[in-house]
C-alpha cells in the first residue's frame, strides 16, 4: 500500500502504523484528525492513555505514537519498531 500524503490525509486509520485499535486509542486521547498529531509528545500521550485505561499500556504504543507524530511532522514513514531504540534511550535517561 502506498503511503498517504500527510498534507491531505484526514482519517487516522489511513496513517502508517495505525489500525482500528490505535485509532480508538487516539480518539480516546481526543485526537480526531491527523493534523492534531503535529507537535504531540508521544511519551505524554502514552502516560495519558495509561491513566485513561487505569492500566499500564505496552511501551510499544510509544513507538507507534513516535512513528505517527514523526510522519505527520514531515518525517519519512517508517514501521513503528524503527522507533524502539529511540524510546529505550529516552526512557533510560529518565530513570
Amino acid at each position: 500500500m502506498k503511503n498517504p500524503d500527510r498534507t491531505t490525509v484526514t482519517n487516522l486509520e489511513d496513517l502508517p502504523n495505525i489500525g482500528p485499535a490505535m485509532t480508538r486509542d487516539l480518539r480516546l486521547l481526543g485526537i480526531q484528525r491527523t493534523q492534531q498529531l503535529i507537535g504531540k509528545n508521544a511519551y505524554q500521550m502514552h502516560r495519558q492513555l495509561c491513566e485513561l485505561y487505569n492500566k499500564k499500556q505496552d511501551p510499544c504504543v510509544i513507538d507507534v505514537f513516535l512513528a505517527v507524530v514523526h510522519f505527520m511532522e514531515g518525517g519519512n514513514s517508517a514501521p513503528w519498531y524503527h522507533f524502539t531504540e529511540e524510546r529505550k534511550k529516552y526512557l533510560s535517561r529518565k530513570s
